[in-house]
């Protein structure tokens, strides 16, 4: 594997993060807000994709291919 087949995997670890923490922490704010898990841990999902996605493109420098 060359090196730069190693930093292409790990180039989207940001959205998986953000969908791992986002759906933790929107299902425990969605049971405290809307007395709802599924509802918090949607809105918690799409705002870690979000926030992942940014912080993906920020630290690659956006190289397109």
């Amino acid at each position: 594997m060359t090196e730069s087949e190693r930093s292409d995997d790990k180039s989207h670890m940001g959205v998986g993060t953000g969908i791992a923490l986002g759906l933790i922490f929107g299902a425990g704010v969605g049971m405290l807000l809307f007395d709802n898990l599924a509802i918090g841990a949607g809105v918690g999902l799409l705002l870690g994709i979000v926030i992942g996605s940014a912080f993906d493109v920020r630290s690659t420098g956006s190289k397109t291919e």
